[in-house]
């Protein structure tokens, strides 16, 4: 069983190529006894980005804050709190913050897209 509240777990940079004003939380995992998932929040500062992108494994993602644009598959989406966003294995997809506010995302991927 594991209960936190998210202002307690630890707030990575991101740093990988592509990537622009971006923290990561790993908010439950393995470690918390969720076997083979891993639920990620991604906090996008203002005019940041994840980078462009595809990979084999599906994710699911929540808009928990702020505005923002999901390019996914050639088409940009603006999503805001709310939204929720299926991207199968092997769709190009890419978030960005073209505002001043923050804004967060959750992403829910198989353990081996925890990367």
């Amino acid at each position: 069983m594991f209960v936190e509240s998210m202002k307690n777990i630890e707030s990575i940079q991101v740093c990988v190529p592509g990537v622009s004003n971006v923290l990561r939380q790993t908010l439950v995992g393995p470690k918390q006894g969720w076997d083979g998932w891993v639920m990620r929040l991604f906090t996008i500062g203002p005019d940041g980005h994840t980078p462009r992108h595809t990979h084999p494994w599906p994710h699911i993602n929540y808009v928990v804050s702020g505005k923002g644009i999901l390019y996914l598959d050639g088409k940009e989406n603006a999503v805001e709190p709310g939204y929720v966003a299926y991207i199968p294995g092997g769709a190009e997809h890419q978030f960005q913050n073209r505002s001043e506010q923050e804004f967060a995302v959750i992403c829910i991927v198989p353990e081996e897209g925890d990367k």
